[in-house]
């Protein structure tokens, strides 16, 4: 399942893996929201709750998108956060993994906070 994440400056599409968060969320796109930044990753409330899946990681790779339970949003590193050890991408507690970006994630850099960002299916 493709989906395409846009805001004012620019957009990127990922490819999400077959998981129950991913169901989920699809059910209820498209969905906007208002972006929150944290070092390097952007994240937003999707409205959707879901719970920890058994894979859950804090650690991923940039370009990972990714599903925090905790706060009902979906967090999309594209390098270090505040909490991050040398370059690695440290989400703020473990989330469900979604899938990963098809392009570039340091696009997300042009992402402000309170910038208006829409998810819907490709």
């Amino acid at each position: 399942m493709q989906i395409r994440i846009s805001w004012p400056a620019g957009l990127l599409t990922a490819t999400l893996d077959e998981t129950p968060t991913s169901k989920a969320l699809a059910a209820a796109l498209p969905i906007s929201a208002s972006a929150n930044t944290w070092g390097e990753e952007v994240y937003f409330d999707t409205g959707v709750s879901v719970d920890l899946e058994h894979d859950a990681r804090q650690v991923v790779e940039p370009g990972t998108v990714a599903f925090w339970t905790e706060g009902d949003a979906l967090a999309l590193p594209y390098g270090p956060t505040p909490i991050s050890r040398g370059g690695e991408s440290r989400l703020a507690s473990p989330c469900n993994v979604l899938g990963s970006f098809d392009g570039d994630p340091r696009l997300l850099a042009t992402v402000r906070d309170g910038d208006p960002i829409r998810v819907e299916l490709v």
